[in-house]
C-alpha cells in the first residue's frame, strides 16, 4: 500500500470482533456494531510543535488500538475500508502479555 498519513493522523485496520458468543451463539451482520479496536497500518511524521520540532507519535505500525466509536473518518484505499484518525482519537494501545509468562513475584 502506497500511502502515508500526514502529521499526527494514523491509518488504522479495524480487528473483527468473533461472530459468535462465547455461549456459541451466532451475531448476525445486522446485529453486529463495529469494533472498536483495530491494528495501526501507518503513521504520520508527527505535529509540529510551536518552536518548529516535531512531536512524534505514541502509536506506531503494528500496535493495537482502541478508539472511541464515531473516530476517524472511514477511507477505502486498494478496495480495503481503513479509518483516519488523528492520534488523540485513540484511547490506548492494548499490550498482550507474553504468552511464556504466567503470574509474578
Amino acid at each position: 500500500m502506497g500511502f502515508r498519513p500526514l502529521h499526527d493522523r494514523v491509518l488504522v485496520r479495524r480487528v473483527e470482533a468473533d461472530e459468535k458468543t462465547s455461549g456459541g451463539i451466532i451475531i448476525p451482520d445486522t446485529a453486529k456494531e463495529k469494533p472498536q479496536e483495530g491494528e495501526v497500518v501507518a503513521v504520520g511524521e508527527g505535529k509540529y510543535r510551536d518552536d518548529g520540532s516535531r512531536q512524534p507519535l505514541d502509536v506506531k505500525a503494528g500496535d493495537r488500538v482502541l478508539f472511541g466509536k464515531y473516530s476517524g473518518s472511514e477511507v477505502k484505499i486498494d478496495d480495503e475500508e481503513l479509518l483516519i484518525m488523528r492520534e488523540d482519537e485513540i484511547l490506548g494501545i492494548i499490550q498482550r502479555a507474553a504468552a511464556g509468562k504466567k503470574g509474578g513475584k
